[in-house]
């Protein structure tokens, strides 16, 4: 790609760029059940993308230039801290998503135990193999090591018994969910956070995808049990607002009991020839977009706006349930707490019922198979989807009968195709082969990922990580010429 001579025009930009979206996902009308969060709230979705733009151009790098930036950021700060029962102690700031929001939890917990654990030179968290994988990263970036522990096997719960078996000298950090994405389920916090304190030890809440709404479903009837700063042990919790919020993406928070611990989170440099920096997040410089527009989202809706979100997505994800629990071939995973439901089949091929739905038009996403937790389903109930789960129901079902009358057809040749690769071996062109074995020519994914997804679904999570960034690694290239 080259810049034009002289600049395009609004309308051939605006061509172009509806061209590129063409092939995206809907992120609006209930179709697409994950990866967005729909509120059905034309208002409040306007009023943020009229505040997003207004604070595009202020920098959150420094707040004393930028006074407005910080005064929304505090707003939300003294919110989530209500919100969260933190009282006027708990700090916070606002990050540009979930996993930087877990990445700091992670990086103040190393940088807290290097002041009052100084004999911990190989510092440890314990990770249940339901934590987001956000907790992973933040591993591999801050040299902590990860100590996985399963969950029990039909509820997807952390095990507080095998958590504590896991403790070592060396542990700083534990981590549960409030609610895990995978199967939508709140892990045993009180218990949890009771082994935290017995052991000087941090414990990091990822509310990222429930701690907004859980007190709403609550206040609606729900069992929803303590999670947050209520729970003595809890030191830290992150929230999105661009999820069940309802904001433009970019926006989550990342809180603390007191600013003692939160000033682990931040960064300073002076030892350089420009400007001293401090930065309480990952990133310097941002738009102050995100954080205006959360700001004006909240507002917005307000707090009887919110329950009746939570009241439409709790009826959804009723109907879901029931709906599901009414097709003999397939079985839900776990007891879902919340709007996330995972679902699978001792009789079909799920990966073959998501290409099914897709000829549907209807988008769920696929996830594989991993410690007890088979490959399966995953829908993100969101407020909209209350007026489309009757006839995606439907259209489930009927895709579970032509999946079952093809009894795995798409895999016939499947064995025969991977039988002359050494996969434990598989290195580069060897990726490369593969993947244009499955079907993956170019960078292009087939219309139908069905063998894509059941060859993954087959290989060691170290080999699927491979192959992953082999094709990502071709996928980020420069577009051919003719563009």
């Amino acid at each position: 790609m080259r810049l034009p001579d002289k600049g395009l025009s609004r309308e051939e930009i605006l061509a172009r760029m509806e061209d590129y979206g063409a092939g995206d996902l809907a992120t609006h009308g209930g179709r697409t059940w994950a990866y967005v969060y729909d509120s059905g709230l034309k208002e409040a979705e306007k009023m943020a993308g009229e505040a997003y733009l207004r604070f595009l151009a202020p920098n959150g790098l420094d707040p004393t230039v930028f006074p407005s930036l910080l005064r929304f950021e505090r707003d939300l700060i003294a919110l989530s801290a209500a919100h969260l029962g933190g009282g006027k102690k708990a700090v916070g700031n606002f990050t540009t998503g979930g996993t930087e929001s877990c990445l700091l939890a992670v990086k103040a917990a190393r940088d807290w135990a290097k002041v009052h654990r100084p004999e911990i030179t190989q510092p440890e968290m314990i990770l249940p193999v339901t934590a987001h994988a956000a907790f992973h990263k933040a591993a591999a970036y801050f040299g902590v090591k990860k100590v996985l522990v399963e969950v029990d096997q039909t509820t997807f719960k952390a095990d507080p018994a095998k958590v504590e078996a896991a403790l070592s000298p060396n542990t700083i950090l534990l981590v549960a969910s409030a609610v895990s994405y995978a199967h939508g389920v709140i892990d045993p916090i009180g218990e949890l956070g009771r082994l935290a304190e017995e052991n000087r030890i941090l414990f990091h809440v990822d509310g990222c995808v429930g701690a907004w709404l859980l007190p709403y479903f609550r206040r609606l009837g729900a069992e929803v049990p303590a999670f947050d700063f209520s729970v003595p042990g809890v030191t830290s919790i992150s929230m999105d607002f661009h999820k069940y919020a309802y904001c433009p993406r970019g926006a989550s928070i990342v809180m603390y009991r007191d600013r003692e611990l939160r000033k682990h989170q931040f960064f300073a440099c002076a030892e350089w020839t420009g400007y001293t920096i401090v930065n309480p997040s990952l990133l310097s410089g941002r738009t102050g977009g995100p954080l205006a527009a959360a700001w004006a989202t909240v507002n917005a809706i307000g707090d009887q706006g919110y329950l009746e979100l939570a009241r439409r997505m709790m009826e959804a994800m009723e109907k879901v349930k029931k709906g599901l629990g009414s097709i003999p071939e397939l079985r839900i995973l776990g007891r879902p707490e919340f709007s996330l439901v995972a679902f699978t089949s001792d009789e079909i091929n799920v990966f073959e019922l998501i290409d099914e739905m897709k000829d549907k038009a209807w988008y769920v996403q696929p996830q594989f198979a991993y410690s007890g937790s088979r490959e399966n389903i995953h829908l993100s109930i969101s407020a909209v989807s209350l007026e489309r789960v009757e006839e995606m129901l439907a259209d489930l079902r009927g895709s579970v009968a032509r999946v079952k009358e093809r009894a795995g057809a798409s895999f016939a040749n499947l064995e025969a195709l991977l039988s002359g690769l050494d996969l434990g071996a598989l290195e580069g062109e060897g990726l490369g082969r593969m993947l244009s074995l499955v079907g993956i020519q170019g960078g292009r994914l087939p219309e139908r990922k069905a063998t894509i997804n059941q060859v993954l679904n087959s290989l060691p999570p170290k080999l699927k990580e491979r192959v992953l960034i082999e094709y990502f690694n071709g996928l980020y290239t420069q577009p051919p010429e003719d563009g």
